[in-house]
């Protein structure tokens, strides 16, 4: 079965070159196709009235992965046989990835930004956007710039911006309807961490890739959110995915992570909508909560 495995680091790495650099090793040994990281600055992240707000918003300052650490992190991806990526949540880090990553990831939270998409369109790498919290209009909208503006092989994956997704709400039909209004490649972000999810995705509805957060040991940051995976968990999950024939049970009938297929922000991801990027600057929340925050501060 032909389906792509990436590793979500996110800010599991704790800002150390050893730790970040075992991530790749863990990534390639469990099967992984390719490891991504996330390359963003909080102050180049969160409006000021966010963080006049949220002042612990702060604190992620100490997530922030070191913009010096991609040659070694590329090298040793390449090295061990798989890809590199980075999700960009700055323009500059567009520029700034452009030597080391073979694909960019594009986050659900700046899918609005068009001027972003573009910019990233722009080095004519392959993207992969995730769709998590928006419309099937927004979606059009953004892989309209994106192949407007010159992007390499677009891949989408759907997504639920909440972490964990309980299984209910994963509506891993929505994959079908990504690929069928694109035509292009469509996976899945897991933020579920059920292995029930994952098989259904790809056995049931095809998804040619997975992206998945991991975490090494329980002590990364965000371990404690309940949405990453351990490397022997995801292991045997890869393992199962890649070598067993057996897929009756995933490929047929219904289940309850099935959902309805349609493409529209769920209830339960309503907050997290109105902290996406806005258009206007590329910061978050959007200028209307932005508002709002100012509002409750006076």
């Amino acid at each position: 079965m032909s389906v792509q495995f990436v590793a979500e680091v996110s800010s599991n790495h704790g800002r150390d070159l050893d730790r970040a650099l075992r991530f790749v090793d863990v990534a390639a040994d469990i099967g992984c196709s390719a490891v991504k990281f996330q390359q963003f600055r909080v102050r180049e992240l969160f409006a000021p009235e966010a963080i006049a707000a949220n002042p612990d918003l702060l604190l992620r300052e100490a997530w922030e992965l070191p913009e010096e650490f991609h040659d070694d992190l590329a090298a040793q991806a390449h090295g061990r046989g798989i890809e590199y990526s980075c999700t960009p949540f700055h323009l500059s880090a567009v520029e700034l990835l452009e030597p080391h990553v073979d694909f960019y990831k594009v986050a659900s939270y700046q899918l609005l930004w068009h001027e972003f998409l573009r910019e990233v369109a722009a080095t004519a790498k392959p993207v992969v956007l995730a769709t998590g919290m928006a419309s099937l209009d927004e979606v059009r909208e953004a892989v309209a710039v994106l192949k407007e503006a010159g992007a390499g092989k677009l891949t989408l994956l759907h997504c639920v911006s909440l972490y964990p997704t309980p299984r209910e709400l994963a509506n891993l039909r929505a994959i079908e309807t990504l690929r069928s209004a694109f035509g292009v490649e469509v996976g899945w972000s897991d933020h579920s961490v059920s292995a029930p999810v994952v098989r259904r995705a790809v056995r049931r509805w095809a998804a040619s890739m997975v992206e998945f957060h991991l975490d090494l040991d329980g002590m990364g940051e965000e371990y404690g959110g309940g949405h990453c995976w351990l490397p022997d968990e995801i292991c045997r999950v890869i393992v199962e995915l890649r070598t067993s024939a057996d897929a009756t049970e995933e490929s047929g009938g219904s289940d309850p992570a099935d959902g309805t297929g349609t493409m529209e922000p769920t209830r339960e991801e309503a907050e997290e909508r109105r902290w996406r990027t806005d258009p206007s600057d590329g910061l978050r929340p959007l200028l209307e909560t932005r508002h709002e925050l100012k509002e409750v501060a006076a």
